[in-house]
């Protein structure tokens, strides 16, 4: 009987034992954080990374932000295109063309890529201030420029009857063709769109790493 009394007892005291741990570990908890807040200005949980409303916050430096964007390298961000005949030739200056020259007609099918060259950001071209970041992204540029050779093709070539056909004709107008491919682009526009482009893509990465305001120099 004694036995058992003596049993029921040592239960009664771990009981009250574990409630003091439990009690006083929310304690500790409690004036942890109230210290946190008193000297800080945030709360424990914001300490630990745990926002208060229950959403992801995500931070990203400077550094970090400018890795990023370089990155993404030549970013193409329009494309360019153009369907033309160029001539071309060679004439000579002292007899008709029916007797020496080489003349030719391409049909040229040819595209321009234009965009923004991101590896070449630097990072004082980056500022942040919160939730704000503020860029100077470099210049949008023609990167790329070429004809299609499955849509391009010589349509005609007439050479005089004391000529013989220039091997290097067809070369200088296809890069004839792409010097006026290239002008067209210009001048339609490209490098603005280039460069707007290039703004709404870098923006949209931006937001999706929780920036609210993003301001392009």
């Amino acid at each position: 009987m004694a036995d058992t009394n003596q049993s029921t007892q040592r239960g009664k005291i771990q009981f009250p034992g574990v409630m003091g741990i439990l009690v006083g570990g929310l304690l500790a908890f409690a004036i942890l954080s109230l210290t946190a807040r008193i000297s800080t200005g945030i709360g424990l949980l914001q300490l630990l990374g745990v926002p208060r409303d229950g959403r992801t916050v995500i931070q990203v430096d400077q550094p970090t932000v400018v890795h990023q964007i370089q990155q993404l390298q030549r970013l193409e961000t329009i494309s360019f295109t153009m369907d033309k005949i160029i001539a071309g030739g060679h004439d000579n200056p002292y007899l008709p063309k029916f007797l020496a020259s080489d003349r030719l007609l391409l049909v040229v099918h040819g595209e321009v890529i234009g965009g923004v060259d991101l590896s070449k950001l630097q990072p004082g071209d980056v500022s942040m201030n919160g939730h704000s970041i503020s860029l100077r992204l470099p210049k949008s540029e023609i990167l790329v420029t070429r004809l299609d050779n499955a849509r391009t093709r010589v349509y005609s070539r007439d050479t005089g009857l004391f000529s013989s056909p220039d091997p290097n004709l067809e070369s200088e107008v296809r890069q004839e063709a792409e010097r006026q491919l290239q002008q067209a682009a210009l001048q339609d526009g490209i490098l603005k769109s280039a460069d707007q482009n290039a703004r709404s893509t870098i923006s949209t990465i931006l937001t999706g790493l929780g920036y609210q305001h993003v301001e392009f120099q």
